[in-house]
């Protein structure tokens, strides 16, 4: 019995050792490091007021992280600094790469980086996505889709109305990480009028369509990946003091319902299909999309779309 309870007692110091391992000088094995990275759930948003709760408790030292991410990569994405605690928030896997999201933190200032290696553990290439240093009036964030695509958004309410600029990243093996897409109705002359970023997206489903109670407040549904699933656009400008903005996925509960949620968001929509009515619910907190003084509560009209013109013979 005491020979047992020794062995278990060195493997219990052995695993501690190895993960505590991770925040010293000494030479780490690189599955040791990529198993740190917990798997992320997808698709998820990071939001630059909340980045201090990103990650574990876990902690890497600075000579562990460049021993498998070249010093110089690191020091782009930190902008010359060293942090003080570097701590992994989740990894992505692809059929070619492995992308891990790290949090450095030093003092009141949070950045997070990506970094991507192939299955073989090689490095490939890093860049920032996201800090909460920005002085400005804007919403910063980051969106990542399955693929993964990074967009890179800031956003804010002007003139009682959400302006925004939105950077869609992918990363090439060739080429590094690229800008795929580039969305903003920031410049002035545009300010005037709604930008719906899927009004030329598919809408051959049921459901899809425009919904509206004018052209200001709206609700756009647009085909999705499956039968179940509608790209979704919200809108509303209520009044001078309340506005507000949403893209996302809605999905279908049933023939007559569907929700809007998504990993890393508080807030939560319950849509109710009746007729050519929708009348949307907001059950979550949905202060990042909207104004403090409203809400996406209220019942739209399906838009009839024109019908084609028949040729005269």
């Amino acid at each position: 019995m005491v020979k047992w309870m020794g062995l278990l007692l060195v493997v219990c110091i052995a695993c501690g050792d190895s993960k505590n391992s991770l925040s010293g000088d000494s030479p780490v094995d690189v599955a040791d490091f990529i198993e740190a990275f917990p798997v992320m759930t997808l698709p998820a948003t990071l939001y630059d007021s909340a980045l201090h709760k990103l990650g574990d408790t876990t902690s890497i030292s600075y000579a562990v992280f460049t021993q498998f991410i070249p010093d110089s990569s690191l020091s782009s994405v930190l902008q010359g600094r060293k942090a003080a605690s570097i701590r992994p928030i989740g990894k992505i896997e692809r059929d070619e790469e492995r992308y891990l999201l790290s949090k450095f933190v030093e003092q009141k200032q949070v950045t997070v980086g990506v970094f991507v290696f192939d299955k073989k553990n090689k490095f490939l290439g890093g860049r920032t996505l996201i800090s909460n240093k920005q002085k400005d009036d804007y919403r910063h964030f980051v969106s990542i889709n399955r693929e993964p695509t990074f967009t890179v958004s800031r956003e804010k309410i002007k003139n009682n109305q959400l302006v925004y600029t939105r950077t869609g990243l992918a990363f090439n093996k060739d080429a590094g990480f690229m800008v795929i897409a580039n969305e903003s109705n920031e410049d002035a002359r545009k300010l005037d009028s709604v930008i719906n970023p899927i009004d030329t997206f598919k809408k051959l489903n049921k459901l899809s369509g425009d919904y509206l109670k004018d052209k200001k407040n709206f609700i756009s549904l647009r085909d999705g990946r499956n039968a179940n699933t509608y790209l979704m656009f919200i809108h509303i400008e209520k009044s001078a003091d309340c506005g507000g903005e949403l893209k996302g996925e809605m999905m279908m509960k049933d023939d007559r319902t569907g929700q809007y949620t998504a990993t890393g968001d508080p807030c939560v929509i319950n849509f109710r299909f009746s007729g050519s009515q929708i009348v949307m619910k907001e059950e979550g907190s949905c202060g990042n999309h909207r104004g403090i003084k409203c809400f996406f509560d209220d019942t739209y009209t399906k838009k009839k779309d024109p019908k084609p013109r028949v040729k005269k013979k």
